[in-house]
């Protein structure tokens, strides 16, 4: 080990506050994500006096590592000011944070490395256990406090930056939905003068199977008049750059491709009716079921079915399935091709949208795992002796 590198155990204490009053009301837990989120555990008739007390930026892990995969459920209180977490977690702090920042250590302990170690470390028979003398017994650079700083400093530049490229990626698809249910749900379309449709008397016609008005002009028709849809087939045994779409999204890549430019649909399972939007070449899995507009109007294809909740639609006792036979047979309103035109270039715009700011996503969390990982290389010269 590298001789800037320090154990732990000198730095950190358990903290072991009780709710005995039962004066904190809000309970958290740690997720393998690392961060402390709202409990979902059934508490009636639990004593709730005897769980622990979080303070700000403090920390509560989980030593137990069996159940976790790869991670171990570790996570730094920053939102709150306090909180409580349950007896099984063990809570602690930095000793002296003029010595070690409590971010400085979390950014530690968000290193792929940490979890491997972790795991390595994890003792037991009935259930693996990284316990306290093994969290004390942790080595990693501890530079000057001014060092740390400026670490920190960087890495919340890069995680502000993502989360407020994912607001942004947020708002524009919330946008899209809006008016995709503005125009094809509420039939409030721009008319020819660029009024709201329906509410500035546009006309409408009683339709016996919905019964319902709609639009003029709109029909009623099976989903398959609209979208053409295909099995995926088993993927290829083999690794390169095009992604591989199953029931949850891109599960791999591969050398190859059976698609491009599509909507994959999941097929079975928990992700039965999950959908994912697809630019460029893919192949999709026996998993997923290949959607593709027969208009060329993918977008609003994509939000049509978002609107058909499709996991409620599924078949088979066992476990839900979603197959080419139901999908073509739904009824869906039809609209005019003009106003899917319409709608289309503006769905296309916000999109376009969307799909930079994921990228620069991308960038930034390759960034920040590139920082994590320099973490390891910090100059001797730069440590506490």
């Amino acid at each position: 080990m590298k001789s800037s590198y320090k154990k732990l155990g000198n730095y950190i204490q358990i903290v072991n506050e009780r709710d005995a009053d039962k004066t904190v009301d809000r309970l958290l837990g740690v997720s393998i994500r690392k961060v402390l989120m709202p409990s979902i555990a059934n508490i009636i008739g639990t004593d709730m006096s005897t769980y622990k007390i979080i303070k700000k930026n403090q920390f509560a892990y989980g030593p137990v590592t069996s159940r976790n995969g790869d991670k171990i459920s570790v996570a730094l209180l920053e939102e709150y000011d306090e909180a409580i977490v349950s007896q099984a977690y063990t809570v602690f702090e930095v000793i002296d944070k003029n010595k070690l920042l409590p971010e400085y250590l979390m950014m530690w302990f968000r290193r792929p490395e940490f979890d491997r170690y972790a795991r390595f470390k994890s003792h037991g028979s009935a259930r693996e256990i990284f316990d306290w003398g093994e969290m004390c017994d942790t080595e990693l650079p501890i530079p000057f406090i001014e060092k740390q700083r400026e670490i920190v400093k960087e890495y919340h530049i890069l995680v502000d930056r993502i989360d407020l490229n994912n607001k942004l990626i947020t708002k524009l698809e919330e946008t899209a939905q809006s008016i995709y249910k503005q125009w094809f749900v509420d039939f409030e379309f721009p008319d020819a003068n660029g009024l709201p449709y329906k509410s500035s008397d546009g006309k409408m016609e009683f339709c016996e199977e919905l019964e319902m008005e709609i639009p003029v002009g709109w029909k009623i028709d099976n989903l398959q008049e609209l979208i053409l849809f295909k099995n995926g087939k088993t993927r290829p045994n083999s690794i390169g750059n095009f992604p591989v779409y199953g029931g949850n999204g891109i599960i791999e890549f591969i050398d190859d491709y059976n698609e491009e430019n599509i909507i994959a649909i999941g097929r079975v399972g928990a992700y039965c009716g999950s959908l994912y939007r697809v630019l460029g070449k893919c192949w999709i899995s026996d998993n997923a079921i290949c959607a593709k507009s027969k208009t060329y109007s993918n977008m609003f294809s994509y939000y049509l079915l978002s609107s058909l909740n499709l996991n409620e639609r599924s078949e088979g006792t066992g476990q839900p399935l979603i197959t080419q036979g139901l999908l073509n047979g739904i009824r869906v309103i039809v609209p005019e091709t003009s106003i899917i035109e319409k709608f289309e270039k503006f769905a296309i715009k916000l999109f376009n949208e969307s799909n930079l700011e994921t990228r620069e996503v991308g960038i930034l969390e390759q960034l920040k795992s590139l920082l994590l990982s320099k973490m390891a290389t910090i100059e001797i010269k730069e440590a506490i002796i």
